[in-house]
């Protein structure tokens, strides 16, 4: 594999090349520097690189100047932690049974019960055999791994995942000349900031934001708009530091910067909504050397595109059981997604199953109870002044039709847009006879999704939990087994797909065992796998 990335990894396109100058007199590597720039809550509307020119946000204009903006990124979920389950893994939550919002959450509630209305524990879901985070490829190679502040997995964190996840993260902690790949996340512009941030200083005139056709235009509603943009600001200022930082250290030319939203906006009919306004997100790359620079690209690319794309811009060839493709670099696929595919189904306390395809040109949304409202009770969005105003007047009658759509007490079973003549999904074509071939045709595409991908949102979560934690808690990995041939150590697991770790008294972390280890080493080892408790410790003293 490293012999394979040496020397082809400086012809192609995607993948650059440090060199001594760029490392500040490092040792020179030819594994590219990668590093994410994630906002959370976030649609591309709002963003001048998609044309809104509301509030200047310099740092990302100049990203986008020197990278590519992608016009067709779209998350499988539209809320965080089954979106982060995605990303992490590069499959999807309904494959992973991540699909529920927040599944792992020992942090909230009393007895292990976030949702004490739901009776249901925190766990994690026993995902497919052979998934992992899959920065545990990277570190396998080499990479120094960082994450922060955030993690939100919809499953217990594993050892193997990073060097150094905090809110004191940062690549520079790294060995001299590693490569490295760091996630920086912005909570700023978060949901509850819309709220937190209420009184605080706007950046821009209320008065002049854009409200778009599904929203009343009144003071609450703008000022809330105004406040989005607000943080936005704050989110352009936290992320130019980071810049400032790769620039500082000679790093900036080099590496691959991606800049993306992890689902869509933060308000009502945005967050928590299958609409284009959940799922579709702002996305930028920034690729070594200028390549590219400026440019525009409309394929699709979801988040389970993400996991396979990094390992291929690393030289790194992705698990077959990863369900999304390589966008870029040498295991680049050849055949790129015709479709996106979106799911929701549990928002904290309260069900609700929905699914969605979208296709160049139209979305699909199939309802499986009709008799629930699109605008779900959900407790944490209430305490937004947004919220509530669109509660008032819908309660008074003085929303339009299509304002009043999202907050009506039912759904329908189908939902079809076109999105070329109607990008905010206000027209439903469903029932028109005109475009029932179309309807049928997305239909049976997402129901072959559905099935070739396993689809556990079907199976009431009760179940599932059953199935997963038969003794009413995590399953436990089996005691690792340890062979001692020719004057080293051989680690062996009963689980084929779990992770070894292992690591010496002078180590602080685990490290991921990859080969034998000499007999005269002292040191503890385990093993570790999504949905299991950790194995317990073997030792060689």
């Amino acid at each position: 594999m490293k012999q394979f990335f040496f020397l082809f990894s400086c012809s192609l396109l995607f993948v650059g090349c440090q060199t001594e100058k760029d490392r500040g007199g490092a040792n020179e590597t030819k594994q590219p520097n990668i590093v994410w720039l994630v906002a959370e809550d976030q649609s591309p509307e709002w963003f001048p690189m998609y044309g809104d020119s509301t509030i200047s946000l310099p740092n990302l204009e100049a990203l986008a100047d020197d990278g590519v903006i992608f016009e067709n990124a779209y998350s499988p979920a539209p809320v965080c932690a089954p979106a982060r389950s995605s990303i992490i893994t590069g499959m999807y939550p309904t494959s992973l049974g991540t699909h529920n919002m927040r599944t792992h959450a020992p942090w909230r509630g009393k007895g292990n019960k976030p949702y004490p209305n739901l009776d249901i524990p925190s766990y994690s879901p026993l995902v497919p055999n052979g998934v992992k985070m899959f920065t545990q490829y990277l570190r396998e190679e080499g990479y120094y791994c960082s994450n922060g502040p955030k993690e939100d997995y919809n499953f217990r964190k594993l050892a193997a995942a990073w060097d150094e996840s905090s809110k004191e993260h940062h690549y520079r902690n790294r060995r001299e000349g590693q490569p490295f790949f760091s996630v920086f996340n912005f909570s700023v512009c978060h949901e509850s900031q819309i709220w937190a941030r209420g009184k605080d200083s706007l950046f821009v005139d209320p008065a002049k934001v854009k409200v778009p056709p599904y929203f009343p235009d009144n003071d609450t509603i703008r000022h809330d708009l105004a406040v989005n943009y607000s943080n936005l600001k704050r989110l352009d200022d936290q992320l130019g530091e980071v810049i400032s930082d790769l620039k500082e250290d000679g790093l900036y030319e080099n590496s691959i910067i991606f800049f993306y939203g992890d689902h869509g906006g933060p308000f009502p009919r945005h967050k928590r909504a299958l609409y284009e306004t959940g799922t579709k997100v702002p996305m930028l790359i920034k690729f070594p050397k200028g390549q590219k620079a400026g440019s525009r690209d409309a394929r699709f690319i979801s988040f389970v595109d993400l996991a396979p794309t990094v390992l291929s811009l690393a030289g790194i060839a992705p698990p077959k059981v990863m369900q999304g493709v390589a966008q870029f670099g040498p295991f680049e696929a050849t055949k790129k997604p015709k479709y996106t595919f979106h799911a929701s189904d549990r928002f904290d306390g309260v069900y609700d199953r929905l699914r969605a395809v979208r296709s160049e040109r139209y979305k699909y949304i199939k309802s499986y109870d009709t008799t629930l409202s699109h605008a779900l009770p959900v407790k944490y969005r209430e305490q937004m002044p947004m919220m509530r105003e669109l509660r008032r007047l819908y309660a008074n009658g003085e929303l339009s039709e299509k304002q009043a759509h999202w907050l009506a007490t039912t759904k329908p079973e189908e939902e079809l847009y076109d999105l070329q003549n109607d990008p905010y999904e206000l027209n439903n074509l469903a029932r028109l006879p005109e475009v029932q071939d179309t309807l049928l045709q997305l239909r049976s595409v997402l129901q072959d999704w559905m099935e070739q991908t396993n689809d556990l949102g079907g199976i009431p979560e009760a179940d599932l939990i059953a199935k997963w934690l038969p003794d009413g808690e995590q399953p436990k990995l089996p005691p690792l087994e340890m062979e001692d041939k020719d004057g080293h150590i051989r680690l062996l697991s009963k689980k084929s797909d779990a992770t070894i770790l292992w690591k010496t008294p002078q180590d602080s972390l685990w490290n991921i065992y990859t080969q034998p280890i000499p007999n005269t080493t002292s040191f503890e080892a385990k093993s570790e796998r999504i949905g299991y408790r950790d194995s317990a410790i073997l030792t060689n003293s």
